[in-house]
């Protein structure tokens, strides 16, 4: 039966590899403080390229040179896809771990070529260092992966190239080197390593798929989210709000709004500084988040002006709501920002026909209502009918606008 030449099965994994690192460092360029760990494995990929053409070279250069400076380039690689998955999953890097491993097995490979030369010996070293990378970067995956196909695809990749790593490293030893040869030419030999190259460059393919997974996650709350306060924008507050209004229909339920505004937030920028601005409606939109249900949802409508979404609440229980937040606006925050206070309109969805840009039409006129009555106050609007329900209860509050 015809075979594949071992160099040339190198060859083509050397130029994908090289080509997947050209990928992979772009990708890392344009994003490398959204996604972690592209870096690593760049550099890991790079390094086995290197490691294929000091293969290569065999024959060519000394042993010492080539086989030593092949073996450890590739376990460097190897090495550094698993600092990089740790990086990728927020994960302190090993290190330490990553050298100390490293350092032993080249030891190891250069003991068993150099001074007592034993290949069988050699690959169990080296399979055993190989395994211990891939079985971390296996548990980083089952540990703390997204429950998605991409997690589970990629963890697979790895939990299986590291059960092949360790059962050649048990079979160099157990019947000896010439059954894990990757270079002796054969039908056996070329499968093994047409599936080990092959695997190289699924593992890549691995890594990208949960990279990918997780820069399309965070292009898409870009998207729906504000960047300065971390909740929801108009875009993402109108699909949240066409959920709720479909569940509200089907179930019968109230769907109730707030309309909130800082007052004389101009004021705070003019006398603190933009900065400091910006720091206030962080804090406010963290206040008004922890006043809120896991149900309910906040966006920020550009400036400083906030919009509450309360699904199954009637206005009267909204009420309570919108002075609890008024209520914790007004501790002290205990991180030196200038004090601030808000004014809230109310509004209840009057109809399964009603619109959004009605609803919070209804909201901002409750809102103006407690603008114009003092702020820091709040005024509900149901069914197009204002109530006064909260006067302000700092006597002597300034009345301009």
């Amino acid at each position: 039966m015809e075979t594949l030449d071992p160099r040339t099965i190198m060859l083509m994994t050397t130029l994908m590899c090289g080509a997947m690192s050209v990928v992979m460092f772009s990708v890392y360029r344009s994003f490398r403080r959204e996604v972690h760990g592209l870096g690593h494995w760049s550099a890991g990929l790079l390094l086995l390229v290197c490691a294929s053409f000091l293969f290569g070279a065999r024959g060519t250069l000394p042993d010492a040179v080539a086989l030593l400076g092949a073996n450890v380039t590739l376990m460097l690689g190897i090495g550094l896809s698993m600092l990089g998955t740790e990086k990728f999953y927020e994960q302190a890097p090993s290190v330490r771990f990553y050298l100390a491993a490293c350092c032993l097995g080249t030891a190891g490979i250069a003991w068993w070529l150099l001074v007592t030369p034993d290949f069988s010996r050699r690959v169990a070293v080296f399979s055993c260092i190989v395994f211990f990378f891939y079985a971390r970067q296996a548990q980083l995956v089952y540990a703390y992966g997204e429950r998605h196909f991409s997690s589970l695809f990629f963890g697979s990749l790895m939990l299986v190239q590291a059960g092949v790593v360790l059962a050649r490293g048990c079979s160099a030893l157990l019947h000896g080197g010439t059954s894990v040869d990757l270079l002796v030419t054969g039908t056996l030999a070329s499968i093994y390593l047409a599936v080990a190259n092959f695997m190289a460059l699924l593992l890549t393919v691995g890594f990208m798929t949960v990279a990918t997974r997780r820069l399309q996650m965070i292009l898409e709350r870009r998207s729906t989210h504000d960047p300065l306060t971390q909740v929801l924008n108009r875009r993402g507050f109108g699909d949240v709000y066409e959920r709720e209004k479909a569940n509200s229909r089907r179930n019968l339920r109230p769907l109730t709004l707030l309309s909130i505004d800082l007052d004389f937030f101009k004021s705070i920028n003019d006398r603190y500084g933009h900065a400091t601005g910006d720091k206030v409606l962080a804090h406010v939109a963290t206040i008004i988040g922890g006043a809120l249900r896991e149900s309910d949802c906040v966006a920020r409508f550009g400036g400083e002006e906030f919009i509450v979404l309360m699904p199954d609440m009637a206005p009267h229980n909204a009420l309570g709501v919108a002075e609890r937040i008024r209520a914790l606006l007004r501790e002290p925050n205990g991180r030196g920002l200038p004090p601030c206070t808000v004014s809230i309109g109310i509004a209840c969805q009057a109809s399964v026909q009603e619109e959004l840009d009605q609803l919070l039409s209804r909201a901002d006129a409750a809102l103006y209502q407690a603008k114009e009555n003092g702020r820091d106050r709040i005024e509900v609007d149901v069914c197009e009918v204002t109530t006064v329900v909260r006067t302000t209860s700092a006597a002597g509050s300034d009345t301009r606008r």
